[in-house]
């Protein structure tokens, strides 16, 4: 099972993400053994995609919500607590957590460790928070390219 990060969801659910097809894919292949989300995830799909940057034109909270749980009512889906605190990240993060933009990957990873679960993630940079390969290998799954 795989624990999707916000970019994964968010090219996930929306078509015009330079990775949603991608995203389709990967989800043929493995949405059946299912798939989960944490409020960190959910929260930061409808945050960028209801902003007119990202859009290109306002879709607002309620629309980007519906999208949402439109997604999230697959049969597979799992919703995932971040029910543990900064000290368990720390001591899950074999590789250090050094820099303020890894906290929430930190979060990401510890959750799915936590479910024995892979971090799906296209951020290369999440690999640094592991400091062996094995632990990335058990850990953390990119989608693979279209071919």
């Amino acid at each position: 099972m795989h624990l999707l990060d916000a970019n994964a969801l968010i090219a996930l659910g929306w078509p015009a993400h330079e990775h949603h097809e991608r995203m389709l894919a990967w989800f043929g292949q493995h949405a059946r053994r299912g798939w989960a989300t944490t409020a960190f995830t959910q929260a930061a799909f409808v945050r960028i995609i209801s902003q007119p940057a990202f859009a290109g034109h306002s879709i607002g909270v309620a629309e980007t919500s519906e999208l949402l749980l439109r997604n999230l009512a697959h049969r597979k889906h799992v919703f995932v607590a971040l029910d543990f605190g900064i000290e368990e990240v720390l001591g899950r993060c074999t590789g250090g957590v050094v820099g303020h933009r890894q906290i929430t990957d930190a979060y990401l990873l510890t959750a799915a460790a936590r479910q024995q679960m892979k971090l799906l993630t296209f951020d290369s940079g999440v690999r640094q928070l592991l400091a062996t390969e094995p632990e990335r290998q058990r850990l953390i799954a990119v989608p693979a390219p279209l071919n």
